[in-house]
């Protein structure tokens, strides 16, 4: 049997990803929109990795456990990498909740279960986490964020209460780097590690959707002219960073969640 790579979503970045760390192995793309997911096998194959595609739905725990069933079956999964998620202009906050939090809360529990020896994870966040008001959480919400069980944290009444999707979104992210923090523990009982990659305005479409967008494209784009940088990143810098962390070199990093986004947060913090 084959190890196996988990990627869900198809999109740039979980491409330059898995282009990077499963040379040798067996890549399990899933994604919502099956289309997509196959026309991005096919495009794998043809540079010489070894894939399959699957349906799933990150909003449904029903569709997560079949997918940790299917890569079961596959062989053992020795890394997962979780790149699915929605944006602030892509959707209304609680069905972003829906998806961006409790999908990925999840997603940790279910492949924490199965996660080979020696695996790794790494989940895509986003450096809007970080852009958090320093009062938004007490110990307690984060507390929550970190350990509530998914179907619990979801049906908080200050979670359901949310009705702007780009706090939705911060909110979601913020979470998904707490959970991280406390899953890392039950992973490495199984000698795995995960991490968080809180990645800024990369060019994708999910970001051309934010840059473009009437309501904050201004906003964002202003962001990024004024970032040390002065620019957003690439797809490949993010797989870079995933591969350093997947690789020998970053079998000593654990439960971190990494900023990578060209000194936006430090613009806006000290501008």
């Amino acid at each position: 049997m084959s190890d196996i790579i988990v990627v869900i979503g198809s999109g740039s970045i979980a491409q330059a990803t898995a282009r990077r760390v499963s040379l040798g192995k067996k890549i399990l793309l899933a994604d919502i929109n099956i289309e997509a997911a196959q026309a991005v096998e096919e495009s794998l194959k043809k540079a010489g990795f070894a894939v399959t595609t699957a349906h799933v739905d990150v909003s449904s725990r029903a569709s997560i456990e079949d997918l940790v069933t299917t890569a079961t079956a596959l062989g053992e999964v020795k890394g997962v990498i979780h790149t699915a998620g929605l944006s602030p202009s892509q959707s209304a906050a609680q069905h972003l909740l829906q998806v961006d939090l409790y999908g990925i809360a999840v997603v940790l529990e279910a492949f924490g279960k199965v996660i080979a020896p020696g695996g790794s994870g790494v989940v895509i966040g986003s450096q809007s986490s970080h852009r958090l008001a320093v009062d938004a959480l007490t110990q307690k919400t984060a507390d929550e964020l970190a350990l509530l069980a998914p179907e619990e944290l979801i049906e908080l009444p200050w979670i359901k209460e949310i009705d702007d999707s780009l706090y939705a979104y911060q909110i979601s992210k913020r979470g998904n780097a707490l959970r991280v923090i406390s899953e890392v523990v039950k992973w490495g009982k199984r000698g795995a590690r995960i991490n968080c990659i809180s990645a800024g305005i990369v060019d994708t479409p999910l970001a051309y959707d934010e840059l473009t967008s009437t309501e904050r494209g201004e906003y964002y784009r202003t962001m990024l002219a004024n970032s040390p940088a002065g620019c957003g990143g690439m797809p490949d810098e993010i797989g870079d960073l995933a591969e350093y962390l997947f690789g020998p070199k970053g079998t000593y990093i654990s439960g971190s969640d990494i900023l990578i986004d060209g000194g936006v947060t430090a613009s806006i913090k000290y501008p």
